[in-house]
């Protein structure tokens, strides 16, 4: 993987900018990413069926707060305090500029780039009502990749996608450890303030996340998007991006 000095150096005037290599997936893991959505909505059928899931945590507790939280989540909590989430965006609707991330809660890159970048973006350009900024949230990684996605859109459910994701990459493991089990979900979950954890736990399995998860993989298949962390800005396509890059990026959307 190039540093970031040298990625600099290379970079042009060109719509696409990799400032990293990224987490990359051929299309064989897109293929098995896809199979794996249709696997799990034929589980969630037969769940129904066979008299539905039971949540796998069932010492839960109802509602998410600091208290006892995982390490990171204050700081995650004081982030994203005041400003408006909805589903899997962050910001207000009628902000001028869209930051469109592609990402995957496994992928080291993905969580560099939230620590390094896009605390300075959030306060510069989201707080300030300039951009808003979307997830898309993919399963490039794994079958851990797998279930903590469908978390994180449970959670978009409930309007704090963007707190449980930032907690989940403060607390990442290595890629397919099976750190990001049931156990890692649920703690995430409880880190959370108002977040209700046992609806998360039970919408995570239904079929209206996995019809979501199956339409991220469409969008990024329709973006050739090929690694995480990829953004998209306007025009701009950027993967790993530096902060310099992906500022410029949003400003050139402002314009």
């Amino acid at each position: 993987m190039p540093s970031g000095r040298k990625s600099r150096a290379q970079r042009h005037a060109a719509p696409v900018v990799q400032a990293r290599r990224g987490r990359r997936a051929s299309p064989r893991v897109l293929a098995i990413a896809v199979a794996l959505v249709l696997c799990a909505t034929v589980a969630i059928v037969l769940g129904v069926v066979l008299g539905g899931h039971k949540s796998t945590a069932p010492t839960a507790p109802e509602v998410g707060s600091l208290e006892n939280a995982l390490p990171g989540a204050a700081d995650v909590d004081s982030l994203f305090k005041g400003i408006p989430q909805r589903g899997m965006q962050l910001g207000m609707a009628s902000a001028p500029a869209t930051i469109v991330e592609y990402m995957d809660l496994q992928c080291p890159y993905c969580k560099e780039v939230e620590a390094q970048v896009i605390p300075d973006v959030v306060s510069r350009y989201v707080r300030t009502g300039k951009a808003k900024l979307v997830l898309r949230p993919l399963a490039f990684t794994g079958q851990d990749s797998v279930g903590g996605r469908n978390a994180l859109i449970a959670a978009a459910r409930q309007n704090r996608a963007f707190n449980f994701a930032d907690i989940l990459y403060v607390n990442q493991g290595i890629e397919n450890t099976g750190w990001l089990d049931d156990e890692m979900v649920t703690a995430a979950a409880a880190s959370v303030p108002g977040l209700r954890v046992r609806i998360l736990l039970e919408a995570r399995r239904s079929a209206g996340v996995s019809k979501l998860a199956a339409e991220y993989d469409r969008l990024a298949t329709v973006a050739h998007v090929r690694a995480t962390p990829t953004f998209v800005v306007g025009k701009t396509t950027l993967i790993a991006p530096d902060e310099t890059s992906l500022v410029a990026a949003v400003d050139a959307a402002l314009r």
